[in-house]
């Protein structure tokens, strides 16, 4: 019992040392009228359930400490970061996703995400599970936009483009599921290659969202993915330890977007962008997670590799093939189990992008 009081002492001061970083930047609050996101499965809230493809998070146990227990398409035990960011700028507590039916403009005028699950930068990622390629996210905003437009009126629909926040999280399935897993770009690229061939489109979408009125945006950074438990679990002979190859690829295409931000932003006036690098952050939780009130000693830290199993039969019946294909799925799966980290992962996430992005 002293253990797990720790544990509930631990979580509750942080997020009260949350709450007061967040009162900071109180003032900026009316600044960002709508939160508008593209990505994968790290913010995808479900816009998967409505595309033909088995890159799906729509059943049990998915969803099941969200809102009524249900699966929603998130990737999640429950909320995903951009919903903590939405309702900490006192917007919606959720943010709702542009295929989903049962939403409209006037739910979107303040929130919307086109992030589809598998997808990455590269077009040939998002083939490979058959899910909305990044072009094809920037159609849909082109579409809201006009949809914006008769709903608000055009002044006022511009005006709320170029005060929203616009989040990017996407590129772990670019290597992961594609340059590491498909036999395709690793025989046109060496893997220096291709981080610049993924930094040139990261850069054109940037370029096209500022061309469309967008001047607040996030360009998120790559986690630790060799740490991602489909790749600690298949690393048997490291001792099922995190994949450093996968982590030092994730470093280098970081640094790269952050060039990036730091070149864009002396050459577009009036953008301020920024990189959300998420990578650190996420580390710190994986090496120290006493520090976050977990006690690994405890049974339930280690049914990752079970959880990700019984994904993938739901999904395909073949571990094997579908499993490599799919490591942010299992990582779905891990806040299955995790739930107090993922809270907390995000938590910090969206904590850590607020000082980035004011305070910078």
């Amino acid at each position: 019992m002293e253990g797990h009081g720790r544990r509930i002492t631990s979580l509750l001061c942080f997020h009260i040392v949350l709450l007061h970083l967040l009162s900071l930047v109180g003032e900026t609050v009316a600044r960002v009228p709508a939160v508008i996101v593209f990505g994968d499965s790290s913010v995808d809230a479900g816009n998967n359930n409505f595309i033909p493809t088995i890159a799906r998070s729509n059943f049990q146990p998915y969803g099941r400490d969200f809102e009524g227990g249900k699966a929603t398409g998130r990737f999640s035990n429950g909320k995903i970061p951009t919903d903590f960011i939405s309702e900490a700028f006192g917007l919606k507590t959720c943010v709702p996703a542009y295929l989903d039916p049962k939403y409209n403009i006037s739910d979107f005028a303040n929130g919307v995400t086109f992030a589809s699950a598998a997808t990455g930068y590269d077009n040939a990622t998002s083939d490979v599970l058959s899910v909305i390629p990044l072009w094809k996210q920037l159609e849909y905003y082109k579409g809201y936009q006009k949809n914006l437009s008769a709903y608000l009126g055009e002044s006022k629909a511009k005006e709320t483009i170029t005060d929203a926040l616009h989040l990017t999280s996407l590129g772990t399935n670019d290597f992961l599921e594609n340059y590491y897993t498909m036999p395709g770009r690793a025989s046109q690229f060496t893997p220096q290659q291709y981080q610049i061939f993924l930094a040139g489109i990261a850069e054109n979408f940037i370029r096209s969202l500022y061309e469309l009125g967008a001047r607040k945006i996030s360009l998120g950074g790559l986690p630790p993915m060799g740490c991602l438990p489909l790749e600690r679990t298949t690393n048997i002979a490291g001792g099922n330890d995190c994949v450093a190859r996968f982590n030092n690829i994730a470093l280098e295409f970081n640094d790269r977007l952050k060039n990036l931000t730091v070149k864009l932003n002396q050459e577009l006036p009036g953008i301020k962008l920024v990189f959300s690098n998420p990578y650190y952050i996420m580390l710190n939780i994986i090496r120290k997670p006493e520090l976050y009130g977990m006690d690994l000693s405890q049974p339930q830290w280690h049914v990752v590799p079970l959880e990700c199993s019984r994904w993938v039969t739901h999904a395909a019946g073949d571990r094997c093939s579908a499993a490599q294909m799919l490591p942010n799925m299992c990582f779905g799966t891990l806040s299955i189990q995790l739930r107090r980290q993922i809270v907390l992962l995000q938590s910090t996430w969206c904590c850590v992008f607020y000082i980035n992005f004011y305070n910078k």
